[in-house]
């Protein structure tokens, strides 16, 4: 795990290792999760008769996102079920997140063939996206090759990655799982982004409004509801994936917010 990323996921690193996890921090690069990536498989290619590689993500070599969005479709399933039962019909709009793209690939693949169905990806804008430090793949990427796969990256004109930024270090990653880069070449899920700032004031308003502290991930999609949702008719069905709990990044959020 990347250094930088341990020390804003202290909750989470806690938790892997009571649970007997041993984990080793990266400090090359950025020490964020590009690095960690890169490392991992270092050590695997390294000590391949021992060692295996895993990766929760949709991102890098085959067969890893296909793998992982077979695990993660349970989400989409779900949704068809509960939507079945709570409307009697599909929802007309799903969004998520978007960093490497599992939580969104889960939501979305059950729903790719449905072409009445919105699919809607919320990537990082970080400080901006003219301002050099986001982490908005789809939006200003270009396509390449990290990690065994190819797909949008942020990266400079020697094809060398350029260090991406985000609040969240879920979506503080220079790629996107490949499908992705599939369904927004093929114009079947659109992919906006939104900035630290607007991320961390959703992150607030569904605290307050709900009881419920989402993570800082999930805060992008929910913060891009404030765009969408006053073009939508009303009675439209629209699924938020909430792609995870946000006491890991409360300490994240303390550094930023008066409260």
């Amino acid at each position: 795990m990347g250094a930088q990323d341990m020390e804003r996921q202290a909750l989470n690193v806690f938790r892997m290792k009571l649970l007997g996890a041993e984990v080793r921090a990266v400090h090359s690069g950025t020490a964020t999760l590009k690095d960690a990536t890169s490392e991992a498989i270092r050590d695997w290619v390294t000590n391949v008769e021992s060692t295996h590689y895993i990766l929760g993500s949709v991102a890098g070599p085959h067969p890893y996102p296909m793998m992982v969005r077979e695990f993660h479709a349970v989400i989409g399933k779900e949704t068809r079920k509960q939507a079945l039962e709570k409307w009697g019909g599909k929802p007309d709009i799903l969004v998520a997140c978007v960093g490497g793209g599992s939580n969104a690939m889960g939501l979305f693949h059950e729903f790719v063939d449905d072409k009445d169905v919105r699919l809607i990806g919320v990537e990082a804008a970080g400080f901006g996206l003219d301002s050099g430090k986001h982490a908005a793949t789809l939006t200003k990427g270009e396509v390449g090759v990290l990690h065994g796969a190819m797909s949008y990256l942020l990266q400079d004109e020697d094809g060398q990655i350029v260090e991406p930024h985000s609040i969240s270090a879920g979506l503080d990653y220079p790629g996107v799982g490949p499908e992705h880069s599939f369904l927004k070449d093929l114009g079947r899920a659109e992919y906006y982004s939104i900035t630290d700032e607007e991320a961390l004031e959703a992150f607030q308003r569904l605290s307050r409004l709900e009881g419920i502290i989402p993570a800082l991930e999930t805060s992008h999609a929910l913060a891009y509801l404030e765009k969408l949702c006053p073009t939508l008719a009303n009675g439209t069905k629209l699924v938020l994936n909430c792609s995870g709990r946000g006491d890991k990044d409360v300490q994240t959020a303390i550094k930023y917010l008066q409260v």
